[in-house]
């Protein structure tokens, strides 16, 4: 008797359970949809203060130079130039790590650069920290530890590869000292700036907000990249 009456009462409640799973499944999409933040909004919320001093700032301070920190066997170097280059060959026997040659569609200039391997020819395409390591010690950078610096410095969100005077040009400059050449660009630019001082907790100089808020003008809806 008491077999039927549970046998009965999982039948009423197995529509219910199949509602609740339903709803469950949606969850992530919802989410997901949630999650499309624009610049402008994420901008509002991050501290503004004036720089602190470079004093101790020095390249090791962000942990080895393109530390395996995602622990794939190959460089943050050559991820990020297997990432954003095309037509990509590869150093004999390094498993599809080390990048020989390929061509890169340059975001700050819109030129395309032939890129090789090599001494002389390695350089003119260069990993640019979009938020320099120089200007991340100086809001904010320098209080935290050695392991959330090299976190930084290798993190993809604040890496792109790009013509290598450019990249020299750029320097440590924010966005109220440096700006792409490629205008069509800049929204983009700046976008990935205030994503990577939100992730960190970095704070923003008063010309610096400026600049990015002029820039974000006529794009009010960028989106904030992950």
């Amino acid at each position: 008797m008491s077999r039927h009456r549970f046998g009965w009462l999982g039948s009423a409640l197995l529509p219910i359970f199949s509602l609740f799973a339903l709803q469950i499944m949606l969850v992530p999409s919802a989410i997901a949809s949630t999650d499309q933040v624009t610049v402008i909004n994420v901008l509002e919320k991050i501290l503004v203060k004036g720089r602190a001093p470079k004093t101790g700032y020095s390249r090791a301070q962000f942990g080895q130079a393109w530390s395996d920190v995602n622990h794939n066997g190959c460089d943050t170097r050559n991820d990020i130039l297997n990432r954003d280059l095309t037509s990509i060959t590869y150093k004999p026997n390094t498993r599809s790590c080390v990048v020989a040659s390929g061509i890169l569609r340059d975001p700050y200039s819109g030129t395309e650069i032939n890129f090789l391997k090599g001494n002389r020819t390695s350089s003119e395409v260069q990993i640019d920290h979009v938020v320099s390591l120089s200007n991340a010690w100086q809001t904010g950078a320098f209080k935290m530890t050695i392991q959330t610096r090299t976190e930084l410095a290798n993190d993809p969100l604040n890496l792109l590869a790009v013509k290598g005077s450019l990249n020299g040009q750029k320097s440590d400059g924010d966005a109220a000292t440096w700006l792409p050449p490629l205008k069509s660009y800049r929204c983009a630019f700046v976008a990935r700036q205030v994503a990577v001082k939100a992730k960190y907790g970095l704070w923003l100089t008063r010309p610096e907000k400026d600049a990015i808020l002029r820039i974000l003008a006529p794009c009010p809806n960028q989106l904030l990249p992950h």
